[in-house]
């Protein structure tokens, strides 16, 4: 949920209008969106670079993952796994947005752990994977903006923890 939203929402549960500090934070949230905007529709438009640069940093450390009997072994598993990618990248990109993390939690991050365990792909081999994503992504932009992008991919770490 926006910081929009969640002024608005609270401002209307207590039955009052927004303060003067929720005020001034609506404001700083609505000057960083045209750069969170810039940031998400760069990692969006490198996608594919990303997942690629995030699929060799991840296989050079854990080469494991792509040997026989690998989570990763085989063409449909390594597509699968770099269809994840995707996924959580595009996750960030909706957190960005939203200048919160709510649209990760609500969209992509509750349960994850339960169904990779059920699906026997190695939490910590993800956490690793998403580590990765972190690293291409940051690498193709400015350390300020990189700096506006890590929590979000952070939070997906810690979530997975």
């Amino acid at each position: 949920m926006s910081v929009v939203s969640q002024v608005i929402l609270k401002a209307d549960d207590e039955l009052r209008y927004p303060s003067s500090g929720e005020l001034q934070g609506i404001g700083a949230f609505l000057q960083t969106g045209e750069r969170r905007m810039q940031i998400a529709a760069t990692l969006a438009e490198n996608e594919k670079k990303i997942v690629a640069e995030a699929s060799k940093q991840l296989w050079q450390k854990r080469p494991d993952f792509i040997s026989p009997g690998g989570n990763a072994y085989g063409q449909k598993e390594r597509a699968q796994c770099l269809r994840d990618y995707g996924w959580y990248l595009r996750l960030v990109t909706y957190g960005l947005l939203a200048g919160d993390k709510e649209p990760i939690e609500q969209i992509g991050i509750v349960g994850v752990k339960e169904m990779y365990n059920s699906l026997g792909v190695p939490v910590a081999g993800m956490i690793e994977s998403i580590r990765c994503l972190k690293n291409a992504s940051l690498q193709l932009l400015s350390a300020e903006d990189g700096i506006e992008a890590a929590p979000y991919f952070d939070y997906i770490i810690q979530s997975m923890s």
